[in-house]
C-alpha cells in the first residue's frame, strides 16, 4: 500500500548524473530530504555532500546513520568507452563495489535502512532479443550486459540491512540532459538524421520525469520489493522513434539507414547497444501498483523534451 506522504532521509549516490539530478528536484518538491555520497565534498543547493572514497573504504560518519532510504545510481557509462575486457570489468565493479562498501558499512555500524533501491537495466535481459515481450519473469539473457545486470542486483539483495531492497530495471532514458536522446536528434536536426541498423530493433523507453517517479514510488509503496522493468507501455522501433523526432523537429529524413556491418566496425562488442533491442513490459508496475504514467506515446514524450 502507498504510505502516507511522511518526509524520509533520502541518500543518493551518483546523485549529480541525469537521473539523480532530475531525482533530486522531484523528491524535494515533495518534502523529503537529499543528501549525496560523493568522491567531492562539495556545496550544492538544498544538498548535503558526504564524502566517500570506494578504493579506500570510507565513508563519511553521518551519511549512512541519518539515512531512511539509500537510491544506488552510481556507475560507468555502458556506452563512454569502447568495450575491452578491462573497460567491462571497471563498468562492473563500478556498480558492484560501491554496495559492497555501503554493506560493510551497514553492518559494522549496525545501522538499518528502510529500503535500499538500486538503478538496474533491461540488459537483464540481453542486449538483442528481438520482438520477445519480456517480464521480470522472463529468464536473464547470457550476453555481457546480462551478466553485468545481474551481477548488480545479486549485489543489492545482499544489503540484509535493509527492510526492503528493490532493483528498477531502466529501459531507454528520454532526456534532454541525456545521451540517448541528444545522440539521436543531433544528426537529425542538421539534416542527417538515419534509423540505425535494421530500424527494427525495438526500443523500450522512458521518459526522465516517469523513470524519477517509478523510484519515488519505490521510497513511497511500502509492497514493492525485488525488481521492476521501467518502461513505458509502448515500446516502439528505432525507425519509428527517429520518424517521430524528424516530425516534432520538423526536419526531414532522407539517407538511407546506417547499416549494421558499420555500426559494429565502429563500436566493436558494444555495438548492441543500437543495433540490438528489446520489448519490454512494465508487468510489475501496471499490476502491483497504483503508479500512473504521464507519458505512455512516443509523440508525446518527444514533444515535451524537443520542444522546451
Amino acid at each position: 500500500m502507498l504510505s502516507k506522504a511522511k518526509k524520509m532521509n533520502i541518500l543518493i549516490t551518483g546523485g549529480t548524473g541525469m537521473i539523480g539530478h532530475r531525482l533530486t528536484e522531484l523528491l524535494l518538491e515533495k518534502g523529503h530530504r537529499v543528501s549525496y555520497l560523493s568522491r567531492k565534498k562539495e556545496k550544492l543547493p538544498n544538498v548535503e555532500v558526504f564524502q566517500w572514497n570506494i578504493k579506500k573504504g570510507f565513508i563519511e560518519t553521518g551519511a549512512l546513520e541519518n539515512a531512511d532510504y539509500v537510491i544506488h545510481l552510481a556507475g560507468a557509462g555502458i556506452a563512454d568507452k569502447r568495450w575491452t575486457e578491462k573497460r567491462k570489468q571497471e563498468i562492473i565493479d563500478s556498480r558492484i563495489e560501491p554496495i559492497e562498501l555501503i554493506n560493510k558499512y551497514l553492518q559494522e555500524k549496525s545501522i538499518r535502512l528502510k529500503g535500499f533501491i538500486s538503478a538496474s537495466a533491461i540488459g537483464f535481459y540481453g542486449g538483442d532479443t528481438g520482438d520477445k515481450k519480456l517480464d521480470e519473469s522472463s529468464q536473464a539473457g547470457n550476453d555481457f550486459l546480462a551478466k553485468c545486470t545481474k551481477l548488480w542486483e545479486i549485489s543489492a539483495q545482499q544489503i540484509s540491512a535493509a527492510e526492503r531492497v528493490v532493483s528498477i530495471r531502466i529501459g531507454i532514458v528520454l532526456s534532454e540532459k541525456g545521451v540517448a536522446l541528444p545522440k539521436l536528434v543531433l544528426p537529425i536536426r542538421f539534416g542527417f538524421g538515419a534509423a540505425l541498423g535494421s530500424g527494427q530493433q525495438f526500443m523500450s523507453w522512458i521518459h526522465i520525469d516517469d523513470l524519477c517517479r517509478i523510484f519515488i514510488q519505490a521510497i513511497e509503496n511500502h509492497t514493492m520489493h525485488g525488481a521492476f522493468n521501467a518502461v513505458s507501455p509502448n515500446p516502439v522501433t528505432n525507425q519509428v522513434m527517429t520518424n517521430e523526432a524528424a516530425k516534432v523537429l520538423k526536419r526531414p529524413l532522407w539517407l538511407p539507414n546506417v547499416p549494421s556491418f558499420i555500426l559494429k566496425l565502429v563500436f566493436g562488442e558494444m555495438g548492441i547497444v543500437v543495433t540490438g533491442g528489446n520489448f519490454v513490459l512494465n508487468k510489475r508496475i501496471s499490476q502491483e501498483t497504483n503508479f500512473q504514467y504521464q507519458f505512455t506515446n512516443i509523440k508525446e514524450a518527444l514533444t515535451d523534451l524537443l520542444e522546451k
